[in-house]
């Protein structure tokens, strides 16, 4: 890599709540060993946006790496703005939602090859309540349990299963929407309205099985009750899915409205409790390095 052209390492440390100082390690000697000028950039949670444009902008950044969830892709993403500049994934949060839609290696020798490589999807992104998503948002159930979860000290997986039971108890459900989808409203009731630019969670559950993350729309999907066999299917892509359990709208914009607040949550981040929430497509893009295999399977 010409040195004009650094690489640069975005690290949380404290993402997915553990030390990263093992991967790290390995990360740099990967990157030395193939001589890849490149600058580290830690983050602290203070002004991490504007530290990283600054980087891009006076050290002619053209590829950035990033170890952490999804927020810290948020973060990236925002000090990226319009810029032709590529990120790399290495998932390291909790549940790295974004990331469990690519089929990335394991290893980190591989997933350095995708980011050094040359394959990449302009991947679209929502403003959302004037958020950026790049993922999934969702109003409802889900978003409580991001909140309860947000508030527990157990993080991963274990720590969303163990606030399951306390947000089936909290919830007032079903809950009142209204829905202006394009130039068609809808009103109905359900447990969760999801705005998904991807096909999953990082659970593994498979919300939008039709969804493609570089197709310039995104779904929008009404799930009307709690049902556990629809739920479990899920985990398989390619089960049916049950108009009783869910509805899907493809979409470019969409505006939502509660007759009572409602939790929202953008991208695994919850966001506070809304009686409105409106959406739309943006006219950027993002540009995102994916295994060679990947681009016309998004």
């Amino acid at each position: 890599m010409d040195s004009k052209n650094k690489l640069l390492l975005v690290v949380n440390p404290i993402s997915g709540g553990s030390g990263k100082e093992q991967l790290i390690q390995e990360i740099t000697e990967v990157l030395n060993h193939r001589k890849v000028v490149f600058t580290t950039y830690e983050t602290t949670g203070e002004k991490d946006e504007s530290h990283i444009r600054k980087i891009i902008e006076t050290q002619s950044i053209q590829k950035i790496m990033v170890v952490g969830g999804d927020g810290t892709i948020q973060t990236v993403a925002k000090a990226v703005d319009k810029r032709d500049v590529a990120l790399s994934l290495i998932p390291a949060g909790s549940a790295n939602g974004l990331a469990s839609n690519f089929q990335f290696p394991t290893t980190v020798e591989d997933q350095i090859d995708i980011a050094l490589g040359d394959s990449y999807i302009l991947l679209d992104m929502i403003s959302i309540n004037d958020h950026l998503c790049l993922h999934i948002a969702d109003l409802g159930i889900n978003a409580t349990l991001i909140k309860n979860y947000e508030n527990s000290e157990i993080r991963g997986k274990l720590g969303y299963a163990l606030q399951t039971i306390p947000t089936l108890m909290e919830s007032d459900l079903p809950y009142s929407f209204s829905l202006t989808i394009d130039d068609q409203t809808i009103n109905l009731q359900g447990v969760m309205v999801a705005i998904a630019n991807a096909k999953q969670f990082g659970t593994g559950a498979v919300i939008n099985p039709e969804g493609q993350m570089d197709d310039g729309i995104f779904e929008v999907l009404i799930f009307k009750k709690l049902m556990l066999i629809d739920i479990l299917k899920t985990l398989d892509e390619d089960s049916y899915r049950n108009p009783e359990f869910v509805e899907c709208y493809p979409a470019t914009k969409v505006s939502i409205a509660c007759p009572s607040e409602v939790s929202l949550q953008v991208d695994g981040e919850f966001i506070g409790n809304v009686k409105r929430v409106s959406a739309e497509l943006l006219s950027t893009k993002l540009k995102i390095m994916v295994p060679t295999q990947e681009p016309n399977n998004l």
